[in-house]
């Protein structure tokens, strides 16, 4: 059984930074596909960043330039370091891992297990 927990949301002015790290059990993150999601009120759960067991990287076009996708085999975990926050960043953001696939998809259902979320709240 793998489980994911998310830390170091919280509130933080447009132009900001923050970084959430995500803490894997049950399995190491380099043998699986990590990514990262949000999912602001009223919205469906949108895909922001995620690497692949290659270690390449893959970003949200809204996203692109600003945040970054780390993995730490050491400490087994996955960050996702966010600059130049927005206020349409705003949102619970989640961490993801795949089992036993290969390549990477953008989309949630790609994905098998989840944390439980974290809350990110910028302000304008």
């Amino acid at each position: 059984q793998v489980q994911l927990q998310e830390s170091g949301g919280g509130l933080v002015q447009a132009g900001g930074s923050l970084r959430l790290s995500c803490a894997a059990s049950g399995r190491t993150v380099d043998s699986s596909p990590m990514g990262w999601f949000r999912q602001a009120p009223g919205k469906e759960r949108e895909f922001v960043a995620a690497i692949s067991l290659t270690g390449t990287k893959f970003y949200a076009d809204s996203v692109k330039g600003r945040f970054t996708i780390s993995r730490d085999n050491a400490e087994n975990t996955v960050a996702l370091q966010m600059n130049t926050l927005k206020p349409e960043d705003t949102a619970v953001y989640y961490c993801a891992a795949a089992v036993r696939k290969f390549g990477l998809q953008r989309v949630s259902s790609w994905f098998d297990y989840w944390g439980q979320g974290t809350q990110v709240t910028v302000s304008s």
